[in-house]
């Protein structure tokens, strides 16, 4: 496949050039980005499209739930991305335009089960079908370790279950770049650090990263050989390299961001309100020679101008997750100085819906989002359709039922109904341990529970193994420990951002019979209050069996108080069986009361 090919994008069909037509008005905060650089030398002008996505997480079908919904609108799954980016691609030729797609990490990883019971294999291929090109990667792209993310790229059957699907695996035909991932004895990038483009005569670098801050959110076990270096350091580091080679153009593709804050709701994706994040930081710090950054991570959109070390804006851009956007970015280069001269941007929706005449969007009889299968891309089908058939016997298997919809729709307090429910289940999972307290991560519930859904032609609230999987994909051990009441306390103080090494506020859904409250106007950890267990105020000085999945119990997403735990023992098979076991012996499942937590102030 020819390396200058462009895919995986944005576009409402049909769908404009940001980069033709007169120049749009001055940038502000609510409309679509668009930055003027300098003005075109004699020399004359370059023009490329980038098309751009992250967080795609091997949404080879529509998502369900809020995964699948960008402002209220059905969007997301392979098959209609790749139709979007055909009419982009197209499009984009007949501009006269260099056109090349670009990914900002978590491709792969935390997938549904179609793409997760073969490694991922499915995601890389129906990419590499796409026509990307290019991506950096993310943490979930060491979800199961370097070496496994070096096969993915290099191509190779897996060393434990072998090449599944019975036609070998080529490996991704895109570029995985990652910096600042360098091998601890080497201390040289695992894969390539940069890759550089043609855009019609005039070089533009492109350098990949993920989060410093990876191995906080990713199994230890798998990363032990790397080290994770400084975004701006290693950025800038490449910058000064590149442009001693006369380089004069860069994009950053990277797997950290930000988000756009209320007002106004619901935000536009194309906007840029009220923005705040990480990667404001990282922008900040950069070298103006990196005019764009494709970043992603927070699983947000948003089309900013975020001002860089020179106190220039760079163009950043997000497009949410699950491929329900992309993002099409418009550049101009001058010949002679080989400078961004514009950059624009936008975000569009990749809707897989079918419209009534009110403008609504049309549902079965049990409430589902009716999918228009005029924009069913037919390769893309063609992919998918083979791992759905090999799939099919085991997430098709109908394993409990709900009573209603269950979602990760949190409370005041940071609770959610689904949270309550997983935490019950690896309470029950974990009675032969004399668990007593269960724990569960909220980044680790990747999607809702649905009553309407069917994959597999099931009656309404019935749950299929697909379905749990798809709820939590990263089969981790689930783990029983002790830990005093002091030790518990000061795991949940860590919630809090700022205490204890933490460096976001999440709450650790809990199971039943246990309860807390928490007040946020008090110092860091004096904040919780109020514990107990069945009723009874926790004794900070007793010992309590606690269950979580062994993520969390390695000290997972910063909480490295619950690593003190002592006398682990490990349940049979993944946290997954915990669910399903749940689902399968409580049917039918209720939601969770989402009143285990307390928040006072």
């Amino acid at each position: 496949m020819p390396v200058a090919l462009a895919a995986a994008v944005m576009v409402a069909i049909p769908l404009t050039s940001p980069s033709s037509g007169p120049q749009a008005e001055a940038w502000t905060p609510m409309s679509p980005v668009a930055v003027d650089y300098a003005a075109e030398s004699a020399a004359g002008t370059a023009r490329g499209r980038l098309l751009g996505f992250n967080d795609f997480h091997g949404a080879l079908e529509p998502p369900v739930g809020s995964g699948g919904l960008v402002n209220g609108n059905p969007a997301g799954g392979v098959e209609y991305l790749a139709t979007y980016v055909e009419r982009l691609r197209d499009q984009g030729k007949a501009n006269g335009e260099k056109v090349l797609t670009v990914g900002a990490g978590d491709l792969v990883g935390a997938t549904p089960l179609i793409s997760a019971a073969f490694h991922d294999e499915p995601s890389i291929e129906v990419l590499s079908a796409l026509g990307l090109n290019i991506a950096s990667v993310g943490n979930h792209e060491f979800d199961e370790g370097v070496d496994e993310l070096k096969r993915l790229q290099k191509g190779g059957c897996h060393p434990v279950d072998g090449c599944q699907d019975g036609d070998g695996f080529e490996g991704a035909d895109f570029r995985y770049l990652s910096a600042n991932v360098v091998d601890k004895q080497t201390r040289k990038p695992i894969l390539r650090p940069y890759e550089i483009k043609m855009v019609q005569g005039v070089p533009v670098a492109f350098v990949g990263m993920t989060l410093e801050g990876t191995p906080a959110i990713v199994n230890p076990a798998g990363i032990s050989t790397v080290d994770f270096l400084d975004e701006v350091e290693t950025a800038n580091s490449y910058a000064d390299q590149l442009s001693r080679l006369g380089i004069k153009s860069m994009v950053l593709l990277i797997h950290e961001g930000g988000q756009q804050n209320s007002p106004p709701t619901p935000q536009d994706p194309s906007s840029c309100a009220n923005f705040a994040g990480p990667i404001t930081n990282i922008v900040a710090g950069l070298r103006p020679e990196f005019g764009l950054v494709v970043s992603g991570h927070t699983h947000r959109f948003y089309s900013c101008a975020l001002p860089n070390s020179s106190g220039a804006n760079s163009v950043v851009t997000s497009a949410g997750s699950n491929g329900t956007l992309v993002t099409d970015i418009g550049v101009k280069l001058d010949r002679k100085t080989r400078k961004f001269t514009n950059i624009s941007a936008r975000n569009v929706i990749v809707e897989n819906g079918v419209k009534n005449a009110d403008g609504t969007w049309a549902k079965d009889a049990q409430g589902n989002f009716v999918r228009n299968p005029d924009l069913v891309n037919a390769a893309a089908k063609a992919i998918v359709d083979k791992y759905r058939a090999a799939v099919a016997p085991l997430a098709n298997k109908v394993v409990g039922s709900i009573t209603a919809d269950i979602t990760r729709v949190a409370s005041a307090a940071g609770e959610t109904a689904l949270g309550d429910v997983i935490a019950d289940a690896q309470l029950a999972y974990t009675t032969s341990q004399q668990a007593q307290i269960a724990l569960m991560n909220p980044g680790g519930i990747r999607a809702d529970l649905s009553y309407a859904f069917s994959p597999g032609g099931e009656q309404p609230g019935q749950v299929t193994y697909g379905e749990a999987f798809t709820v939590q994909p990263f089969n981790n051990l689930v783990v029983t420990q002790t830990l005093t009441g002091a030790q518990l306390k000061e795991v949940l103080e860590q919630q809090f951002t700022g205490y204890a090494g933490q460096t976001t506020t999440k709450f650790l859904q809990v199971s039943a019979g246990f309860a807390y409250s928490y007040d946020t106007t008090q110092t860091l950890g004096s904040r919780v209050t109020q514990m107990s267990l069945n009723g009874v105020p926790i004794d900070l000085a007793a010992s309590f069996k606690v269950t979580s999945n062994d993520f969390l119990a390695n000290g997972g997403d910063g909480f490295t108080k619950l690593s003190l735990g002592t006398g682990r023992v490990y349940a049979p098979g993944f946290d997954v069986d915990a669910l399903v076991a749940h689902l399968t012996n409580a049917a039918p499942v209720a939601p969770g009361p989402r009143d285990r937590i307390t928040k006072i102030a």
